[in-house]
């Protein structure tokens, strides 16, 4: 792009947001405090997962004692149909925020995503059946990322998504170590009526506090704008993958290597509860030392690797530490076993920055959205698909309870049960073991991805199918034409 076009670019940039700033003095937007700011965004995503953190201890022990026979079968299948559900209906709700603004959205996707909470005491059966379904609308953060988009210019974009993450990452690293401790003390009864208050004062301050984003008068016709099938096909960005040598590797590298990741987020804790004995608070601890490490190892550390050794050398180091911690994991007996493995798992957590990090040097300017698309859609197809195959290796290798694990002992953590240990004295957990062939295999193939290229790839339809993540009247850099790269999701 010459140097003439990106002042072009600048200016039609400022007279945007300055035309975005005219309407909403003139009283173009709803009701609200304030003028919209990404801290509106920012309160929204840690209330709702700050509630949701809560709920890590007592959702582990309802889930069992609602499926003892088949419980890790029945979690992945809940977080399958949920994470599935969440891939498909993501791009429509995009497209359609378009057109009827971002607060009915953000009000709409918070809400659905709460509203299992207070079923957790009142009937467990509904409570999972309203979370697999609630998949359809558990989309904060596609919503929430637009709104930033809204508010903000290309040069302040980075640093607002960071915001909003990072908020995110907060939220989970406190709230299940106080749900658990409430738990003990208090019951858990206490610990829902909690997350479903935090829950209702996210959807009052939604509609009290955060001001509209997308003003009326800006939007593409109103109500009556019609929503094409290409803004909302979830498969748009997937279509494309084999269009180029060098992005096939990467997305298969991704596939193979998010599969089992997704699968490890959703059964994780409750084989660390359930199989290997740990208490709530062990449970609650873990996280918050995994989530600590895992925000040091994706700043400090993959800062330094990235200048020391290189992208691609970056990545490859990555997936050796998930290989390393998913085998650990697979063979791992004993509690100190998983606790080291874990300082492991945070370091495997830079392999997706660093990919991405990829794709944006060696892409062309033009490419950069196609291309970081079809990579969210990959972990978003990952994000049904692997919850649903760990639950099925559990169930096939009999790896179950038929009763809660044994009284706490002394030192704090449970006993771990007797009948893993007679049935599963090798390998206690085979889905894990399974995850790291997964991830040798995306090691292989990353071997052949070379460290420059050029990436093409045809983008003909792509800004059609961009609709569903931004919209005409807030212009974005080609890498910024994508899918927030976290999704929705609850310990």
């Amino acid at each position: 792009m010459t140097q003439g076009g990106k002042k072009k670019k600048r200016s039609v940039n400022r007279s945007i947001m300055l035309a975005k700033k005219i309407i909403i003095k003139d009283g173009g937007t709803p009701q609200g405090i304030g003028s919209p700011s990404v801290y509106h965004a920012v309160i929204v995503i840690f209330l709702e997962f700050f509630a949701w953190g809560l709920l890590t201890a007592p959702t582990l022990v309802v889930l069992h004692e609602t499926f003892p026979k088949h419980t890790f079968l029945m979690n992945g299948l809940i977080q399958g149909v949920k994470g599935l559900l969440s891939f498909l209906s993501a791009p429509l709700i995009g497209a359609l925020s378009d057109v009827w603004g971002r607060k009915s959205f953000l009000l709409l996707t918070v809400f659905f995503t709460c509203a299992p909470i207070p079923l957790m005491k009142i009937s467990p059966w509904w409570y999972f059946a309203v979370i697999s379904v609630s998949g359809v609308f558990a989309v904060t953060f596609s919503v929430v990322f637009a709104y930033v988009a809204d508010i903000t210019q290309e040069h302040e974009r980075s640093m607002a998504y960071g915001l909003v993450s990072a908020t995110f990452a907060a939220s989970l690293v406190t709230s299940p170590a106080i749900g658990a401790y409430l738990g003990r003390v208090y019951g858990d009864s206490l610990v829902v009526v909690l997350a479903t208050a935090i829950a209702l004062l996210d959807i009052c301050f939604i509609l009290v506090a955060v001001p509209e984003s997308l003003p009326e008068k800006m939007r593409p016709a109103s109500w009556g704008a019609p929503i094409s099938w290409e803004q909302a096909d979830p498969f748009a960005s997937l279509k494309k993958v084999g269009q180029d040598s060098i992005v096939l590797l990467i997305c298969i590298t991704v596939f193979l290597s998010y599969l089992p990741e997704a699968g490890q987020y959703s059964s994780f804790f409750l084989y660390l509860r359930q199989i290997m004995g740990f208490s709530s608070e062990s449970v609650a601890a873990f996280i918050a030392v995994l989530g600590i490490l895992s925000i040091i190892a994706q700043t400090i550390v993959l800062s330094l690797l990235m200048r020391s050794i290189g992208n691609k050398n970056t990545i490859l180091l990555g997936l050796g530490f998930q290989i390393l911690q998913l085998a650990w994991y697979g063979f791992g007996s004993e509690p100190w076993m998983m606790w080291a493995a874990g300082a492991v798992a945070a370091m495997s957590s830079i392999t997706f920055p660093a990919v991405s990090a990829l794709v944006s040097r060696t892409a062309d300017a033009d490419q950069q959205g196609v291309v970081q698309g079809m990579i969210t859609g990959i972990r978003g197809l990952c994000n049904g698909l692997g919850p649903a195959l760990y639950g099925f290796i559990f169930y096939i290798f009999h790896v179950e309870l038929n009763e809660l694990p044994m009284p706490e002992s002394p030192s704090g953590g449970s006993v771990v049960s007797q009948y893993h240990l007679q049935q599963n004295s090798i390998i206690p957990g085979p889905p894990f073991l399974f995850g790291a062939c997964s991830v040798l295999l995306a090691l292989l193939v990353a071997l052949f991805i070379p460290e420059h290229t050029n990436l093409t790839v045809r983008s003909s339809n792509w800004k059609k199918h961009c609709g569903s993540h931004g919209h005409p009247h807030s212009p974005q850099a080609p890498g910024e034409a994508k899918e927030p790269l976290l999704q929705d999701t609850n310990v």
